[in-house]
C-alpha cells in the first residue's frame, strides 16, 4: 500500500533533487574564488530551482496545465545544471566521475519529472 503524499517534500524527486543541489553546494566551495560570481552562483540557483519549481508545482496542482509547466521549469533548470556540469568539468573544477555521478542522478531527475508529466491527472486530483 503506498503512503499518501502530504507535501512536495515527501515525492522522491524532490528528494534527490534537493540532496544533489546540497551536492553542488558542498562540491562549489572548493571551486576557485575567480568563479564565485559566475559559475558559482549560476550553479547553485540552477540546481536549487529544480527544488523549488517542484515545490511550485506542487502547490499548483489543482491547475492541470500550471502543474505541467512549473514542471517543464523544473527540468529546464535540471538542464542548466547538466550544462553547468559539464563547464565544471572542462574547468577541472570537477573530475570525470563526479560529472557523470552528477549528471547521471539529474537524467534520473529528469525521467521522473517526465513520469510526472505524464500522470499529471493523478496529482492534480482534488479531494472533496
Amino acid at each position: 500500500m503506498k503512503s499518501k503524499i502530504a507535501s512536495v517534500r515527501d515525492l522522491e524527486v524532490y528528494k534527490i533533487a534537493f540532496d544533489t543541489a546540497m551536492e553542488i553546494f558542498y562540491i562549489s566551495k572548493k571551486f576557485p574564488i575567480e568563479e564565485k560570481f559566475s559559475l558559482v552562483d549560476q550553479i547553485r540557483r540552477s540546481s536549487r530551482s529544480v527544488c523549488t519549481n517542484l515545490a511550485e508545482a506542487w502547490r499548483k496542482r489543482r491547475y492541470k496545465a500550471v502543474f505541467v509547466n512549473k514542471l517543464t521549469d523544473a527540468s529546464q533548470e535540471a538542464a542548466e545544471t547538466q550544462t553547468w556540469l559539464e563547464f565544471s568539468l572542462e574547468c577541472n573544477y570537477i573530475d570525470q566521475k563526479m560529472f557523470e555521478q552528477l549528471d547521471e542522478q539529474y537524467e534520473h531527475i529528469f525521467a521522473m519529472l517526465i513520469t510526472m508529466e505524464r500522470k499529471a491527472e493523478s496529482f492534480c486530483k482534488t479531494e472533496g
